[in-house]
């Protein structure tokens, strides 16, 4: 049964192979679909049509995700959003809490678990997106690229809570199809950093792309950084540790960088297990 309160929101752009998919992974959920189109050419918005989805168009002449999912946001009725990309399939077993959430009615963004899956491959990369929400004229996404609105929801008192709730992405079939759009991101990126240095959450997305382009040496370079200009953010140092220990492989700033981490953030399970993977390492080689 459709919840009246829940809004559906989409961005898409030419996604006539994925979007039947995703829709219908969600139907009966929401009581409306809103979508703004970024420039389809191909079936895109018939295939919207048929599902009586509310579709406008944005221009993207001037590249910003953000913006045009904050578009899709302004046209929503529910009193709440579910967020999701054409890409991805909600997982059925995770409708009846999407529901029970929405009852609540707390002031709070949903984390779901993302398995990002490669065509042709059975290797999947999990992360953890807010995908639901209040719909709050002051929670609105930003960046022009890795859109989030997670910044929104705490400035404002709301809390971030991870669930249960899974979806399945699919990458970029095509590995240049993919290196091109890291390229781009990184583009954009550079653009936002420029204009605002002291923004370092612009930082850590740059880190990812030049990650995902096999660039480690330059995506280990960005995380040193991003450790120093943010000396308090234990994530920062773990995430500088792993480039240490993996890919510069200085086990000795690894170690302090995780031992950093720790000390931050008492109990850090990730930091814990790292430095007791290399003592254990260091045992066996003495």
């Amino acid at each position: 049964m459709a919840v009246e309160a829940l809004s559906l929101c989409m961005i898409v752009k030419n996604e006539e192979r994925a979007l039947s998919r995703c829709l219908d992974s969600a139907a009966g959920l929401a009581s409306e679909i809103v979508i703004v189109d970024t420039g389809s050419t191909d079936a895109t918005l018939d295939i919207a049509a048929s599902y009586g989805a509310k579709v406008t168009s944005f221009d993207f002449s001037v590249a910003d995700f953000a913006a045009a999912r904050n578009q899709a946001l302004a046209r929503a009725k529910g009193r709440w959003i579910l967020a999701l990309d054409a890409d991805e399939i909600l997982d059925p077993v995770g409708k009846p809490l999407i529901q029970e959430l929405v009852a609540g009615n707390e002031n709070a963004g949903y984390y779901f678990e993302r398995l990002n899956r490669q065509t042709n491959s059975e290797r999947s990369i999990t992360d953890f997106v807010i995908r639901l929400f209040p719909n709050r004229p002051e929670y609105r996404y930003r960046g022009r690229v890795h859109e989030t609105v997670d910044a929104a929801i705490l400035a404002t008192g709301g809390r971030l809570i991870r669930t249960a709730i899974r979806i399945d992405h699919d990458f970029a079939p095509d590995p240049e199809a993919r290196r091109r759009r890291n390229l781009w991101y990184i583009g954009i990126l550079n653009e936002e950093i420029a204009a605002d240095p002291s923004d370092y959450s612009r930082l850590k997305f740059l880190a990812a792309e030049y990650h995902q382009l096999g660039m480690f040496d330059k995506a280990a370079e960005i995380v040193e950084h991003i450790a120093r200009v943010a000396p308090t953010d234990a994530e920062a140092h773990l995430h500088a540790g792993l480039y240490h220990l993996l890919y510069k492989v200085d086990r000795e700033r690894a170690r302090a960088d995780f031992t950093r981490a720790l000390s931050l953030r008492p109990k850090y399970p990730e930091a814990e297990s790292f430095l007791q993977l290399m003592a254990e390492h260091a045992a066996n080689i003495d």
